[in-house]
C-alpha cells in the first residue's frame, strides 16, 4: 500500500492514497456527496425500499466511509458491514474522521472476495461494490464465481450496486453483465452521457437483483442533481452492453 493522507479541502476532508483522491467526507453534513459518482450511489440508496427505512448494507471497499455515513444519516438504524483490507487507511480515517456514536457501521479488515465469501446467505438488502486498486476494480471481484457469491449474500429482494470504471467498447462492463445475468438477471445502469457515447471513460454503475430493481425511482433522481446522468433499463443494458463473456477465476478458466 502507498502513502495515505487526509487533507482539508472543499469545505470537507479528502482521503488520498498515493495522491489520488479516494473519498470526500463532510463531518458536519454526511448527506453532502461531492464526488459525482458517489452522488449517484446515494441516489440509488434513496430509491431502495421505503424512504428513510433502515437497510442491511454490505460495502466492498471503504476508504473514507462516505457512503456508509450517508446511509447512517438518511436511514437511521441501518446495519452496515464494510470490507476494507487496508487497516492503516481505516485507522487513519477513524482517527481523523471519526464515525458518529452508534453509527451501525462495522469495518472488517479483509479483502472483498474473502469477506463476501464469509458472509451468511441472505444477509443484505444492498451490497455496494466500490473497491479500487490503482484506479481499477480488482478483477477477482468481477468473475462469475465472485458475482454468484454476491447474489448468495443478498436477501430475496436485495440488490447489488457495482461501480466500475470502463470505456468503449466496455469490455469490463460487458463481461460483468454476462456474469450477473445467470444469478441477478434484473439489471439497470447509470452513467454520464459522454461515457455512453464513447467520448471518454467513466464510472458505470450497474444495478442488479433477482427481482425487480427500482429503475423508475433511480431515473427520477438522475435528472435533478447538478450533474444529470442517464439510467438505462434492462433492455437498454442488453442493447448497450450485451455479447460479453463472463470472467472466470484463473484456477477454473479453460
Amino acid at each position: 500500500m502507498g502513502e495515505r493522507e487526509v487533507r482539508l479541502m472543499d469545505d470537507g476532508y479528502v482521503v488520498l492514497l498515493d495522491g489520488r483522491p479516494q473519498s470526500h467526507v463532510d463531518l458536519d453534513d454526511p448527506t453532502r456527496l461531492v464526488f459525482d459518482y458517489v452522488r449517484r450511489l446515494g441516489d440509488l440508496v434513496d430509491a431502495i425500499g421505503e424512504p428513510g427505512a433502515p437497510l442491511r448494507v454490505v460495502h466492498v471497499g471503504g476508504a473514507g466511509l462516505t457512503l456508509p455515513r450517508y446511509v447512517a444519516a438518511t436511514r437511521p438504524g441501518s446495519r452496515q458491514t464494510v470490507l476494507e483490507p487496508d487497516e492503516e487507511l481505516t485507522a487513519l480515517v477513524r482517527r481523523e474522521l471519526p464515525l458518529p456514536p452508534r453509527s451501525g457501521i462495522k469495518v472488517r479488515p479483509v479483502d472483498g472476495r474473502t469477506g463476501v465469501r464469509a458472509l451468511p446467505d441472505g444477509l443484505a438488502d444492498l451490497l455496494v461494490l466500490d473497491a479500487y486498486d490503482d484506479g481499477l476494480v480488482p478483477p477477482e471481484l468481477l468473475t462469475a464465481p465472485a458475482l454468484a457469491d454476491v447474489a448468495r449474500v443478498l436477501a430475496p429482494t436485495g440488490v447489488a450496486l457495482l461501480n466500475v470504471v470502463d470505456r468503449a467498447p466496455f469490455p469490463v462492463i460487458r463481461s460483468t453483465v454476462a456474469g450477473l445475468r445467470p444469478v441477478l438477471p434484473r439489471l439497470a445502469a447509470g452513467m454520464e452521457p459522454a461515457t455512453r457515447r464513447a467520448r471518454r471513460p467513466g464510472n458505470v454503475l450497474l444495478l442488479a437483483g433477482a427481482g425487480p430493481v427500482p429503475v423508475d425511482a433511480w431515473r427520477a433522481r438522475s435528472s435533478t442533481g447538478l450533474s444529470p446522468y442517464q439510467v438505462l433499463d434492462g433492455a437498454q443494458v442488453s442493447s448497450s452492453f450485451g455479447g460479453g463473456t463472463p470472467a472466470e477465476d484463473p484456477d477454473t478458466a479453460c
